[in-house]
Parts: C-alpha cells; sequence; structure tokens
C-alpha cells in the first residue's frame, strides 16, 4: 500500500488513465547530507551509497511500486523493462507493462518526459537533457511504446496510439535560465525550422541564447501526433534552477559545490 508522500512532490493526477500513477520528487524526504540534501536519488554523484540506498528505498516505500533506475547516457536507448532489468541498464528511456514496475527518470534539469495510454495498460518515461532530445530520444521511446500497446492491447490501430496517450513533461530548467550556444540552436533548428521560436537572443551575447527546453519537446511530441500535452509549460514554477529549497539543479550547483543530487519522475501501472 503506497504511502503518503511529502508535500513538496509532485503527483499530477488531470486526465491520467485509470489505474496509472506518477510522482515526481522533490530534495524532500531522504537521509543525504548536505550538498545532497536530502532525498538524491543518484548514485553516480559522490553521495554515500548506504543514503542514496537508503533514499531509493523511500520512494519504492512511499510509492508501493518498484523502481527501475537507468545508467542514463544523454543517449535513445529504450529499454522494454521486466522486473528481471536490473539498476545500472543502459538507456534514456524505457516502457512498462508491467503492474508495479515504475518506469524512472532521474533528472537534475534535464526534461522527464512521461507517456500513458488511455487503456493503463503501457505507460512509458523519456530522460530530455538537449543532446538526447535533438538526437531523437523522444521518438525512439514513442516508438517502442507504440509497438508495446499494440502488443499489449490486441486490435489498436497505430494511428489511435497518440490520439489516445496522455503526457506529462516535468520541471527542468526553464528558458530564463538556460543559456546556450549556437551549436544547441542549430542542432535542433536544421531538424525543423519551427525551433527558431524556442530561442530568445541573449542581449549583448554574440552567439548566445536563451533555450526553452520543454517547448522544444513539446515540438516534437507534437509532430508524433500526442497532443494532450500536461504539466510544464516553461514558466517559472517549472523551472529547477531558480527553486534551490525545492529542487536539485547541476546547472546550479555543480560548479559552486562540485555535484548535486538527482530527482526521479516515475510513471507506473498500480498493481
Amino acid at each position: 500500500m503506497a504511502a503518503a508522500f511529502p508535500e513538496t512532490w509532485l503527483c499530477p493526477q488531470a486526465g491520467l488513465p485509470a489505474g496509472v500513477r506518477v510522482v515526481f520528487t522533490s530534495r524532500d524526504g531522504g537521509v543525504s547530507m548536505a550538498p545532497f540534501d536530502s532525498l538524491n536519488l543518484g548514485d553516480h554523484v559522490r553521495d554515500d551509497p548506504a543514503a542514496v540506498a537508503g533514499n531509493r528505498a523511500v520512494l519504492s516505500r512511499l510509492s508501493g511500486a518498484k523502481p527501475v533506475f537507468l545508467q542514463q547516457v544523454h543517449g535513445t536507448n529504450v529499454a522494454l523493462l521486466s522486473h528481471e532489468t536490473p539498476d545500472g541498464f543502459e538507456a534514456d528511456a524505457c516502457v512498462s507493462d508491467q503492474r508495479g514496475l515504475a518506469c524512472t527518470i532521474m533528472v537534475a534539469d534535464c526534461l522527464p518526459v512521461l507517456f500513458a495510454h488511455a487503456s493503463g495498460h503501457v505507460v512509458a518515461g523519456a530522460h530530455a537533457g538537449w543532446r538526447g532530445l535533438a538526437a531523437g530520444v523522444l521518438e525512439r521511446c514513442f516508438e517502442a511504446y507504440a509497438e508495446t500497446v499494440q502488443r499489449a492491447v490486441p486490435g489498436t490501430p497505430r494511428s489511435e496510439v497518440a490520439a489516445n496517450t496522455w503526457v506529462w513533461l516535468g520541471p527542468c530548467i526553464g528558458p530564463q535560465t538556460f543559456e546556450v550556444g549556437p551549436e544547441v540552436k542549430q542542432a535542433f533548428v536544421q531538424h525543423s525550422a519551427e525551433a527558431e521560436t524556442c530561442f530568445e537572443s541573449v542581449a549583448g551575447v554574440e552567439g548566445k541564447h536563451l533555450a526553452n527546453l520543454s517547448a522544444l519537446a513539446s515540438l516534437r511530441l507534437k509532430r508524433l501526433g500526442l497532443n494532450n500535452l500536461q504539466g510544464n509549460d516553461g514558466s517559472p514554477p517549472w523551472c529547477t534552477v531558480s527553486q534551490p529549497s525545492r529542487f536539485f539543479s547541476h546547472r546550479r550547483d555543480a560548479a559552486v559545490l562540485g555535484s548535486t543530487g538527482r530527482m526521479a519522475a516515475c510513471i507506473w501501472i498500480d498493481g
């Protein structure tokens, strides 16, 4: 039985298919010491391994699900999860049709994107930093997710999968703070001229732009036919950098503190 989550965790419910649950953790509720205080879920950031294990146990206990922690490398590999999938499997997206098995995406400025089919039988998650997003991680994730939906819900036309999919974009570095160079803008604009609208020039700094990561992801999702998009709209309340008491942020903390913790976006079929 799942327990109550800390108040600062996000638990989106609007439009969520029956039988599917979602949670996005904050810094609160764990046992790690500074600068990883307190619910750091990353085991690769120099935190005490015992504290990380304790924090992961907290997430599992409160959710009532088994989170699978991937080794994320800003790539496009997609894992089809089973109860035998080990933590540390190298992938930046995952799909599950198993009850109680949570697709788990760790972030500290990158964008987590979660998917759920209206049937409640298939869920997925993707880690969308700018590199993975530009390389096609959302497209690869949706492809694997759609194939799983067709297996799990026989008779589902491929053309109807997107129309019956709920998508949630979680907190990430916001367009107010995500300053990037010309190579980042070029990576997106060469894929779609429409991406130009997601970049704003930084006054007085040639070649620098402020990038809207959630808007870039939304463009790609909509091109896949996914229009039921919930969550991050690029406004300040969704920015990880600007809320140090609530969210970890690599951009904000790593240069000063040497590292930072990781939060997790989880989606699962309730067991």
